[in-house]
Formats: C-alpha cells, structure tokens, sequence
C-alpha cells in the first residue's frame, strides 16, 4: 500500500480519485469524516485538518475544542468503483491537539498506548475477527425492515435471495482493498451472513473492523438490502457476534505455543487468558455496549453466557482451537460488532498484559457443555456469569479501576454516563411485548 505523500498523491491522480474520506471514531465507535477534493489533500497532508472536537460526543469541553486530524499513511485505501465524480479514497486519522502531540480521549490513541506498552515489554498482538451481521430488505420507502427472502441456513448456498451475492462483494470490496478474507458463508438464522478477517496487528484489526462495517453498509445498499450489525434483531433466532481471535507474538514467535506442555499451552498463554477473565465483566460495557447485546448472550444460540475457557466445546466465553505450534490462538466469543474496536482491543490488550505480568493462573478449564450445568454445578466449578444486562455491564466497568486506568479518566467516565443513560431510557420505555402480555389482563 502507498505509504508516503508522493506516493499517494501519484495514486490518486492514476486511479481518478476526486474526494478522500479522513476518517476517525467517537468513543463509543461511530465514523466520523471530514471530505477533502484530491486537490486540497496534499495541503492536508502538509498541515493536518482541523475540526471542532467539542462537536463530537465524548471528545473535549468547548473551550478546548480545536482538534486536528493527521491522517495516518499507510491507512490510504480507495473504495472499489465509481462515483459519478470519480473515485473515493479513505485515510484514517489520529486526532492530535494543537501542538501535535496525541489526544488521549481519541480511541485510535488509546489502543496506541496499549500496544506501545506491550511492546514495552517485548510483545505485539495480532487479531483476527469474525464479523456476523443480517441482510435485511427495505421497505417501499427506502427504510430498514428485519424481512427476508433469504431461507438459507448454516453454510447453505443459497440462490433464492440477493443475500449470497451480496455477501461475495462485501468480500471482494474487502479484498480490493486490501484486507485478507479467510472465508464468508451464510450463517445460523435466515439473512444471517458471516465474513473473516485474517490475523493482523491489533491497529490495523481495528482500522479494518470500522472500514468493513461501513463497506458492508454500503454494498448492501447498492443492492437494495440493509446489512446491520444489530446484535440480536430477531427474537428467535440466533444474534450476530464477532469472534475475536487473539495471538501474542514476543520476538517473532507466538508467545501461546509451549510443545513441551501436555495441552501445547505456554504459561503466558495462560496469564494472558486469566487477565482477560479477571476484567470481562466490566469489559463487557465495551465488548457487549447496546441494550439489546445482552438479548444475544443467553443459552441456546452458541453465545457465552459464562466466564469460563476451554479446548474444547463452544458453550465457553474463551475457546482455544485444537491448532498448535505457530498457530497456537485463542477465541473471545462475547464480543459483538457493535463495540469501538479500539476500545475494545485496547481493554483486551492491556488486561491480557496484565495477567502475563502478574503472572495469573486460570481456573481450569471447562470440557463440560456449560448450557447443560446447573446453577449449583456453575456455583460449585466457581463458574461466573457475564452480566445478564447492560446495566449489569456498565455498574461492572465502573467498579473496575483498571479499566479507567486504561482508557483514560475522562474517557472512562463520559463512557458510563452515556451508557447509563442509554439503559434509563430503554427502562422507561413500554416494548411491544408488555402491550400484548399485560394490556388485556389488567
């Protein structure tokens, strides 16, 4: 990929690109972007963009509101295809203060820190995702529905619905620009779709993340569908998460292999796992962040709904698959796509560096199908439950000073009030459900 001004600027005058997309996230993982013609990027590129940070939720108070994006180089990608203008590029950015120096309430700079600190300490993280979302139909003006033509199931090959067509180029965009897709196929529910991304560094696992959900948004809408991310739209049917696969690298080798150990298992890989256990539950407030994430995490679906790991049977929140050696990884499975992957990554990171640096032992790992335990065997195996809300979630995340530790005080904080209020309205509101089950009896 082009890496230099030069370079970019050659690019975009052989490929046609008329607009570029400097793109950053607000705390809770939304896109921001301030559009720039080819012919003002390279005073950009010189100078740095200026915005009003104050605007964007969670970011600064108004009297420290100037804010600059410094597009960072090696993020340049276009968009495959054309507008009726031209090409459109993406750059994403760190958001820095006046003098240049990194602002801590960004996201892209708080996984920064994260991973500067493991580095630190000898380590790099690698992530791979595996990102599930619905395809839904529009209705007649436009909006979106939870309908379906799709009748297809896990790993079926479908020819009734535009779904299977359109899930191939999310794939392909996702590849042309750059990004490797291990495999896609159709998932569990109707209109249920399933795209991987290959093991990267952690910042590009991020900047990839935030880059399909929009390229997936818009290749569904090309086709007339709605793809969301939604973690559970469908009351009985199973919820969209994201598998988060984690790698440890110290010294180019994969820090989770140990052959001489009966389960191929290293002690860091061990740590790293139980500082993860250590935190999920406040965790969860970033991994698990809408109301309805929680409607995912039941039994019945293959979602967690235990702190618990294992190398063996998906009902745990952490699987380790049978592959060793360089291979060696292991799988969060609470996460879905509605997170700030910064934020979530950044979190992982530094509790999985924490327990590697502690030194923490796990608990023993669970071969049993949990969804098949009792509450007495959860309780008597010391079997915790992730939280049963968000609500839950958030009461967690603020009792965990770490977690503020790691993401900054600020950060932390205009966090939990933003999802605290998130929770109060979704209290004070009378669902459908409550109309049908209570109206007629009382």
């Amino acid at each position: 990929m082009s890496t230099t001004k030069e370079e970019i600027l050659k690019r975009m005058e052989e490929e046609n690109v008329e607009f570029v997309r400097l793109q950053f996230v607000d705390i809770f993982g939304s896109v921001k972007s301030v559009n720039v013609s080819s012919r003002k990027l390279g005073e950009v590129l010189e100078n740095r963009c200026e915005f009003d940070g104050s605007s964007i939720e969670g970011f600064v108070r108004i009297e420290e509101s100037d804010m600059y994006l410094d597009p960072d180089l090696q993020t340049f990608r276009l968009y495959p295809g054309y507008s009726q203008h031209g090409r459109v590029a993406q750059l994403i950015c760190d958001v820095v203060k006046p003098d240049g120096t990194p602002f801590e309430g960004s996201p892209r700079t708080i996984l920064r820190r994260a991973v500067q600190r493991a580095a630190s300490l000898g380590y790099t993280l690698e992530v791979g995702v595996e990102c599930e979302f619905f395809l839904f139909n529009l209705d007649e003006f436009g909006h979106p529905t939870t309908e379906t033509y799709d009748i297809a199931g896990y790993f079926d090959q479908g020819f009734s619905d535009a779904g299977d067509d359109t899930r191939r180029d999310i794939a392909l965009a996702l590849e042309e620009m750059g990004m490797d897709v291990v495999n896609s196929h159709h998932e569990v529910a109707h209109g249920q779709h399933e795209i991987d991304l290959g093991m990267t560094d952690v910042l590009a696992a991020a900047d990839q993340i935030v880059t399909f959900r929009k390229v997936a948004k818009a290749t569904a809408a090309s086709r007339g569908l709605y793809a969301t991310f939604m973690p559970k739209p469908l009351g009985n049917e199973a919820g969209s998460g994201m598998h988060i696969n984690l790698r440890l690298l110290r010294d180019g080798k994969n820090a989770f292999d140990d052959s001489n150990a009966p389960d191929g298992l290293s002690e860091v890989a061990k740590s790293f796992i139980a500082g993860i256990m250590r935190h999920i539950r406040g965790i969860c407030a970033v991994t698990n962040p809408l109301v309805n994430s929680y409607k995912r995490l039941i039994t019945g679906h293959e979602a967690p709904r235990c702190i618990a790991w294992t190398s063996g049977n998906r009902s745990a929140m952490i699987r380790v698959p049978a592959l060793r050696g360089e291979q060696t990884k292991f799988e969060l499975r609470n996460p879905d796509c509605a997170g700030n992957p910064y934020l979530v990554l950044a979190l992982l990171l530094e509790a999985g560096m924490e327990g590697v640096c502690e030194r923490l032992v796990p608990p023993a790992p669970v071969m049993n199908n949990i969804y098949d335990m009792t509450p007495e065997e959860l309780d008597a195996a010391g079997i915790r439950a992730l939280p049963a809300s968000l609500e839950e979630a958030v009461q967690a995340f603020e009792k965990d000073s770490f977690l503020a530790q790691t993401l900054g005080a600020p950060v932390a904080a205009k966090y939990a009030q933003a999802k605290k209020r998130e929770w109060e309205r979704f209290a004070k509101s009378v669902t459908q459900w409550e109309i049908g089950e209570y109206l007629n009896q009382f």
